[in-house]
């Protein structure tokens, strides 16, 4: 199988620039440094499988130059993941219906949360629209054909929180993890590129730390590893920098084959 991984956004909740700061990375002008909240896409024999949908969906698959995905995987409901839903609208214009996963809880949390969308009697107006979503749970590390690609979602624990990464063949993408347990590392191994987050130096309830990052990093063994949900302590060159050999910063924009 081969593919692209094309990361959309590789910042934390807040984003980066942060609202209000006016730190060395806020301020800087290293395109690299601009992290809009994570979200990326798998590209496989023409199919395009969009991992999250963060607040600034639609500026990142205009710049981008996505015009069409055919299916959607949710990691987990955080507002930072989901609140671009809406944004899927596009996609299912004229009747069109848009498939979208995720674990069982995101999906129960999706309904309750934007009952607008999945409520068949909530019906648009003449003249109006909302997305038209079919939502499929799915099983954690069974392997679900997903727009016709073999997609594994792997659990790991987000302080508490369930989310899914996801795997495609060589590649894996897994962020907001605090907690790889034996399960979630094995389903991981032989992957060639992984993608996985990383936020401060110091430990994080919810997260892994960049040191933790770089240690997980090495126990899977992945040729290439990208960190993403990146916060503005460190600027991308710095953190490149003093990252060990096969680890780099992700950034908005990337497109890694694989």
């Amino acid at each position: 199988m081969n593919g692209r991984l094309r990361i959309l956004g590789s910042g934390t909740s807040f984003g980066v620039p942060v609202i209000g700061c006016d730190c060395a990375v806020c301020r800087s002008d290293d395109p690299r440094d601009r992290r809009g909240r994570t979200a990326a896409v798998f590209e496989v024999d023409g199919r395009r499988i969009l991992i999250d949908t963060p607040p600034e969906l639609r500026l990142q698959l205009l710049d981008a130059g996505i015009d069409a995905v055919d299916a959607v995987c949710f990691t987990h409901d955080h507002a930072d993941h989901v609140a671009g839903i809406d944004d899927l609208r596009a996609f299912t214009v004229r009747g069109r219906s848009l498939s979208v996963y995720g674990p069982e809880v995101t999906i129960a949390a999706l309904r309750q949360r934007f009952a607008y969308i999945f409520d068949a009697d909530v019906v648009p107006l003449p003249g109006t629209s909302k997305p038209n979503l079919a939502a499929t749970a799915l099983e954690a590390h069974r392997t679900a054909t997903i727009a016709d690609v073999p997609v594994v979602p792997i659990q790991v624990d987000h302080g508490g929180s369930i989310v899914f990464g996801y795997r495609v063949g060589a590649a894996a993408y897994v962020t907001d993890a605090k907690i790889l347990e034996t399960e979630a590392l094995a389903a991981l191994q032989g992957v060639e590129v992984l993608v996985l987050n990383a936020l401060f130096e110091r430990q994080h309830p919810t997260h892994l730390s960049i040191p933790e990052a770089i240690d997980v990093a090495a126990a899977i063994g992945a040729r290439r590893t990208f960190l993403t949900h990146l916060t503005h302590r460190h600027t991308h060159r710095a953190l490149e920098e003093r990252l060990p050999a096969g680890v780099s910063p992700a950034f908005d924009g990337l497109v890694i084959p694989f």
